[in-house]
Parts: C-alpha cells; sequence; structure tokens
C-alpha cells in the first residue's frame, strides 16, 4: 500500500511538470500567469535595488538624505536608484512605473534594457515615458509575436482601427483622427497586406465608405469587394468610372455635404441646392 501511495505520488508529481513543460510551449499565457508571474514578482522585489545599482541606474543622495543615513539611521549611505510607484501585472508582462530622481533620463533605463531583460529573466524589456519624470518598465514574459492574440478590448470603434500587437504586447491603432493620410512601405515579407487586411477588416464594421484599387488585379483584396463600392480589380480605372467619383467629389465639394452616403446605385446625394445621384 505505501508503494502505490508512492508510484501515485511520483506521477502526480511527473504529471504536473509535463503539464507545466507542456504549457510552456503550447499555452505561454497560462504558463505565464501560474509560474512566470509570480516568480518574476518575487524575483524583482528581491533584486531590485541591487540591479539598479550594478546596471548603473541609480544617482548620490543629495546632502540631507546622506546625513540622516549616517547619523539617525546608522546604516550605509547607498546610491538611490528609481523609486517605484506601481507594480501591475498584465497576461503578458509587467508593467512598472518608475519615478525618475533628478540625473536620470529615460533613455538611460532603455540603453540597460537588454541587462535589465537578463537580470529579472524575461523575454524583453522596454521603457516608455508616461510623463515628465516617470517611465514605464514593460517587462513580456514570453513572444507575444509568436501566436498573435489581441486583446478582447482591441475594438473598432470611432475612427480607430486596432491592426497589430507590438512587441510589448500593447496594441497599435490606426486612429484616422489623428492621422488621416499614410503610406506603408515595407521589403517583401514585412507585413504590409496583414497590416492592409486587418486595417479593411476593422474599418468594415464601422459605418464608413470604402474606395479602393487592388493593383494585383483582385488577388489581394478582391473578397472585400462586397463591402466596397466600387472597386476596381485594376490599377487603371475605367474611364467611366474616374469620370463618376469626380463628378461625385464635385458635387460634394460645391454642396459642402458633412457626410457622404453609402456608396451603392440607389443611394443619392441631396443638398438644398441640387440633387445628385450615383
Amino acid at each position: 500500500m505505501t508503494d502505490l501511495a508512492t508510484w501515485v505520488e511520483a506521477g502526480g508529481l511527473a504529471a504536473g511538470a509535463g503539464g507545466i513543460g507542456y504549457a510552456k510551449y503550447r499555452a505561454p499565457r497560462l504558463y505565464w500567469s501560474l509560474v512566470g508571474l509570480p516568480a518574476t514578482r518575487v524575483r524583482f522585489a528581491w533584486s531590485y535595488r541591487n540591479t539598479m545599482e550594478v546596471c548603473g541606474l541609480t544617482v548620490q543622495p543629495s546632502g540631507f538624505r546622506a546625513f540622516v543615513q549616517r547619523n539617525v539611521a546608522r546604516s550605509e549611505v547607498r546610491p538611490v536608484p528609481p523609486k517605484v510607484r506601481r507594480v501591475r501585472p498584465t497576461s503578458t508582462g509587467l508593467r512598472v512605473t518608475l519615478r525618475l530622481p533628478a540625473g536620470l533620463e529615460p533613455a538611460d533605463l532603455a540603453a540597460s534594457s537588454e541587462r535589465l531583460r537578463h537580470a529579472f529573466g524575461v523575454h524583453s524589456v522596454m521603457v516608455a515615458e508616461t510623463k515628465p519624470g516617470y517611465v514605464e518598465v514593460r517587462m513580456t514574459g514570453y513572444d507575444v509575436l509568436k501566436r498573435v492574440r489581441m486583446p478582447r478590448k482591441a475594438v473598432p470603434r470611432d475612427l480607430v482601427v486596432p491592426v497589430a500587437l507590438r512587441e510589448d504586447g500593447t496594441v497599435f491603432e490606426r486612429d484616422y483622427r489623428k492621422m488621416p493620410m499614410a503610406l506603408t512601405l515595407g521589403a517583401n515579407g514585412s507585413g504590409k497586406s496583414m497590416y492592409q487586411r486587418n486595417l479593411i477588416k476593422g474599418l468594415a464594421q464601422l459605418p464608413v465608405g470604402l474606395v479602393g484599387i487592388d493593383c494585383k488585379r483582385g488577388v489581394e483584396q478582391s473578397r472585400y469587394a462586397p463591402r466596397s463600392r466600387p472597386w476596381p480589380p485594376t490599377a487603371t480605372p475605367p474611364a467611366a468610372w474616374s469620370t463618376r467619383w469626380l463628378r461625385r467629389w464635385k458635387t460634394v465639394s460645391t454642396c459642402s455635404l458633412s457626410t457622404v452616403s453609402p456608396i451603392c446605385g440607389n443611394c443619392p446625394i441631396r443638398c438644398g441646392r441640387c440633387r445628385w445621384s450615383c
């Protein structure tokens, strides 16, 4: 009976270790939440001061503080690291808000990001300035770009479309209110087509009119043709199509219309002075 209990315990431990190892590669988000996050949080709290000191991210204390430590607290006067204001765990990593002392700047922490990554045992470390005197250290527990999963809160709204996931786990959003025009450039295989597909998919959920020209003769964007009117399949649209749209935008400019009706064959534009059909 004792041998059976021993084998059961050993089997349970082996199954647990196997499950953790399987989750590390197949379900990294779950592994980070159960194992990586507690370990990183303890490591950060235990070694933060020493890590900042050896990485050169400390400053000498003020004269008054050094006097108090030397004569009142009877302790060793040590350099002062950035003060931790907030530690916020996420499903992809750890966010730490630091208050920079006088003499340090965000570029100092950014230059030491690789050393901090190895010291805290995380996948990547990025530094972003939140406001003057404060920075946010974004630690990522695993490679979030290997299997991209957009957060549930990342939904199109107004004229803001979430299109991609950054390396630090944050969502990249295309805000047409701040930047109405853009040109996407990149090498082969850099993700231009995927970025465009995600952008069109997000815009299709909003009450906007889409007009597109597929320069690859329908290879790239033909599946989105039902949502867009018109969507010519060639880079050189027919003369009738060009004339039609020139007339349309001329009418919009003349009538000073603030809104454009959906683009279809049965939706005319009406204003107080004229009537022009699609």
